[in-house]
Parts: structure tokens; C-alpha cells; sequence
């Protein structure tokens, strides 16, 4: 009997609860609350997808709540596009009877693809609101874009749907060289600062042409894509000191991410990579940064490559990788290199005077700076160092050396180290690292000395009177005016940057 009585007790339970719905809800009231008022999706190229954004709504009430519509006040027409608690509504546009139960929030994730004709001709922001309800119970939130024009260089599609290729260094990719007689770019040999240029795939300079880049220009450049000088062709960098931290006469490179969160993400882009017979190279005043290799550089011109007033910045692999190369250096600035921020290979000819080789790269295998005159694999496997000469430079960082030699006996292997501050911090037997006492090597070493930087983790390689680097610096290899154009005293500092001019 009492089984009996346990089963009808259950089956009433069972049917009183099936009468309830766990969605028996009121209408809105208006009393949402919100995470913000206004959503600011950060810069964004024209027709280039935004990163998502998200904003958080809130039922403070005690009540499970019904609301009748959340949705663009652009509706269907509006180039923003959301998903509110995992829905995508109609189109991402329009949602209806979105049930928020009390106590408890939802989540929208907000996204953007806007042309520059969608936005305010005046300041380029393209705006919505989202609205909540509607009536006197409506409630908005602000979405604000910015939308910035561009000049867009990319492979073109073949008939047979493929994409347009190159050759770099025996390998097919996609790409293309740019075009002195475009019909819709002009010359695409010069890139000027009227508008930012945004690169798909690789960017050939093709052979015999040089490519200009003149003071303010800005480069961006797509996941695995880069620029490529081809035979006999030129690259020039004309860039100039600038007066803020804009960088107005900069040339920069970087990735095409605008957001914040991407400001500093190494390997976002591949590299400019220079062919071992292309020719009359010159850089001034480029930043570069968040690409897997800087400069990858094999040009074996008799004339040196010149690289003056450069910052080359969070890069996965290399700042600068130099292949039985010929470079001439003044004023340089890495930092933040995956494996070494200054790697000269296979041999070479190589001149640095007053640089920053720094290499904060959360590890203990990279360096600073890294000489060798061998490269697996190659043919001969040696080259000779010709020469390498750092005069008036530092090189340090978070590991415990930052100075690597790797030699190979088999072909020479020139070096000189002449009024340097030098991180090398373990004890060595080995003769090539006798800073103090191997004069043929190294002059006047401060060695183990912390430069106090202003700030590494900024990029801020600035330092003060009372650095070790401080007026250490040999006249006879003096460049008189800094990377960023201050003049250098007679007792020059260590470094590409003058002691008394401060970062803002």
C-alpha cells in the first residue's frame, strides 16, 4: 500500500510541474543594464572584418524577463552583425522575445565589415546603436568604428581559380609584382603617405626596378605576406626624423591587425626578403615590427647595403637575418627576436656603429647578436666573415649571453668589437670570449654592465647620466646625429640613442 501511495505522490509531483514552463516571463520594463554604454570596435581597413566585441546585458530584477526585440537601428542595412546568447536572429540584425531569466545576463558579440563610403565623410566613423525594446521602455547602446581607406595590392585570380604566383628562392607563393603601370593603383613602385597600403601574398619588386618609399608612408601587411626584391632590383626608404610619437616621417611596416590587443604580437607577417642579386639597397628611418623575419638579407653587392635610424620590433624569428650579405649600419634599434634580433650567417661583410642590439625574448636560447661563417645544408657549407665590426654599440638582454660566435675553421672569420657594453655573463674558457685580455677582438668592453634603459618592455631605449653606456663612446667612430636626430656630444654615448633627449 505504501508503494501505492509513494507512486500517486510522484505522479502528482510530476503533474504540477509539467504545467509550469521554466520560461513563464514578463514583459521588459526598460531597467536593463549594461556593461557599457557606448562599444568602440577599434580601427578597422574598409572591407576588412573587425575583431568581435562583446557587450554584457543585465536582469537585475527578480523577475524572468521577455524581451520583444533586440536589434540594429540600421536594421537589415546596418554593417554590424551580432550574436546574442549563441543566436544569430535575423541576419545577426534583428532578434525577437529574447528571454533573460532574473538575477542573470546575456551576452552579445558585436562585428563590423564596413566600406569607407558607409561612414561619416568627415571623421570616418561608422556608427549604430543596438536597441533594446522599444516605445517608452527603449534603451540604446552606441557601436562607433572607424573606418580607414587603404590602397589594396593582392594576387590576382587566375581563370582556372588559382592564384597569381612568384618564385622566391626556388619556391612558388602567392604573389605578384607590383606594377609601375597600374590601372587602378598608378605606379605601384612608389608608395607615397596619402593612404596606408594593406599587401595580400608576396610583393614583388621586379628585376631591374626600384621600389620608393617616401617619409610617412605606412605598409600593412596580411598573415604570410611580405615583400620581395628580385634580381637587380632596388629597395629605397626615405624616411625622416619625426617630432611626436606618431611617427609622422616614418616610414612603418607592420601587420594589418589595428586593434590594441595586436600591437605587439610577434609573427603576424613573413619578411622583406632581398635576393642575393638584388642590388643598391638604402633604408632610413623604418620601423618595422610583429614580423616572423625583419630583413632577410643575402645581397653580396660590392656596394654596401646601407641601414640607417632603423627599429625593428617583436619579430618570431629574426630582426635582422643577414646571409653571406654586405650591410653598413648606423643607428639601429632591435628588440624582442624569437631566435636572435641581429643574425649575420654563411659569412659576409659586415659594419655597425652606434646600434642597440637588445633581445628580450622570454627564453634562454636567443641572443642579441649571433655571428657565424657556415650554414648547414648550403654549397660550399662556409663562407668567410670577412669582416664584422660593432663600434660604440650595446648589446644585451634577458639571457644570460647575448653574444654568440659560431665558427667554422674552414673558411676566415673576421671580428671586432671596439667600445661596447657586452652581456656575456658565463664564465668561458673558450679564447674567442677573452673580452679583457684578446685586444685583436675587443677594445675597451664594459661588460655585464645593466644599461638602464628607460623602459625595454616599451621599446624605450633611451638612457641617462648615470647609465655604464654614458659618454663611453669613441669620437673616431662617432655618427653625429642620433636615430632620432638629436646631435651627439665629442664623448659620445653608447648606443643608437643620445643620453639627454628623453622619451615623451
Amino acid at each position: 500500500m505504501r508503494q501505492y501511495f509513494t507512486f500517486f505522490i510522484l505522479g502528482l509531483l510530476i503533474t504540477f510541474s509539467s504545467c509550469r514552463t521554466d520560461f513563464d516571463t514578463v514583459a521588459s520594463s526598460g531597467d536593463l543594464k549594461f556593461s557599457k554604454d557606448t562599444v568602440y570596435l577599434d580601427t578597422v581597413f574598409k572591407n576588412i572584418g573587425s575583431s568581435t566585441y562583446q557587450l554584457k546585458v543585465y536582469n537585475k530584477s527578480k523577475d524572468d524577463i521577455s524581451i520583444p526585440t533586440i536589434q540594429l537601428k540600421k536594421g537589415l542595412n546596418s554593417k554590424y552583425r551580432m550574436t546574442v546568447d549563441g543566436m544569430n536572429g535575423n541576419n545577426g540584425k534583428i532578434f525577437n522575445d529574447v528571454t533573460l531569466l532574473a538575477k542573470d545576463s546575456l551576452y552579445i558579440f558585436i562585428e563590423t565589415t564596413a566600406d569607407i563610403t558607409d561612414a561619416n565623410p568627415t571623421d570616418f566613423l561608422y556608427t549604430d546603436e543596438i536597441q533594446f525594446d522599444g516605445g517608452s521602455n527603449l534603451q540604446e547602446v552606441a557601436l562607433v568604428t572607424l573606418i580607414q581607406d587603404a590602397v589594396f595590392l593582392y594576387p590576382k585570380q587566375n581563370p582556372d581559380g588559382t592564384k597569381e604566383k612568384i618564385e622566391i628562392d626556388g619556391k612558388s607563393v602567392d604573389g605578384f609584382y607590383l606594377d609601375e603601370n597600374d590601372a587602378v593603383n598608378g605606379n605601384e613602385l612608389i608608395f607615397n603617405n596619402q593612404k596606408p597600403y594593406v599587401i595580400y601574398g608576396f610583393a614583388g619588386v621586379p628585376e631591374s626596378k626600384t621600389v620608393i618609399f617616401e617619409a610617412g608612408a605606412r605598409v600593412h601587411f596580411h598573415a604570410n605576406s611580405g615583400l620581395f626584391v628580385d634580381n637587380n632590383a632596388s629597395l629605397q626608404i626615405n624616411g625622416d626624423v619625426s617630432t611626436t610619437e606618431k611617427l609622422e616621417n616614418e616610414v612603418v611596416f607592420e601587420g594589418d591587425r589595428l586593434e590594441p590587443e595586436y600591437s605587439d604580437v610577434p609573427g603576424q607577417w613573413s619578411s622583406i626578403i632581398f635576393s642575393k642579386e638584388s642590388t643598391n639597397h638604402s633604408i632610413n628611418h623604418l620601423t618595422l615590427k610583429n614580423a616572423t623575419i625583419g630583413l632577410s638579407i643575402q645581397n653580396q653587392d660590392e656596394t654596401a647595403f646601407q641601414i640607417k635610424n632603423t627599429q625593428i620590433y617583436n619579430c618570431a624569428e629574426y630582426g635582422i637575418l643577414a646571409q653571406n650579405a654586405h650591410l653598413n649600419g648606423e643607428n639601429i634599434v632591435i628588440n624582442y627576436s624569437g631566435l636572435a634580433s641581429l643574425s649575420c650567417v654563411y659569412g659576409g661583410n659586415y659594419s655597425f656603429t652606434h646600434c642597440t642590439f637588445y633581445n628580450n625574448w622570454q627564453s634562454s636560447s636567443h641572443f642579441a647578436v649571433n655571428l657565424s661563417n657556415s650554414l648547414a645544408g648550403a654549397t660550399p657549407e662556409t663562407n668567410p666573415l670577412i669582416q664584422a665590426t660593432f663600434n660604440n654599440c650595446i648589446i644585451y638582454g634577458s639571457s644570460t649571453n647575448e653574444f654568440n660566435l659560431s665558427k667554422n675553421t674552414a673558411a676566415a672569420f673576421v671580428y671586432q668589437l671596439n667600445n661596447c657594453l657586452l652581456k656575456f655573463s658565463s664564465s668561458s674558457s673558450n679564447p674567442d670570449y677573452q673580452f679583457k685580455t684578446d685586444t685583436e677582438h675587443y677594445n675597451q668592453i664594459i661588460l655585464n654592465e645593466n644599461p638602464k634603459f628607460y623602459n625595454v618592455n616599451l621599446n624605450k631605449f633611451n638612457i641617462d647620466n648615470t647609465s655604464p653606456a654614458f659618454a663611453k663612446g669613441n669620437q673616431a667612430y662617432i655618427i653625429p646625429l642620433d636615430i632620432i636626430g638629436a646631435t651627439r656630444t665629442s664623448s659620445p654615448d653608447l648606443g643608437a640613442y643620445q643620453s639627454d633627449v628623453f622619451p615623451k
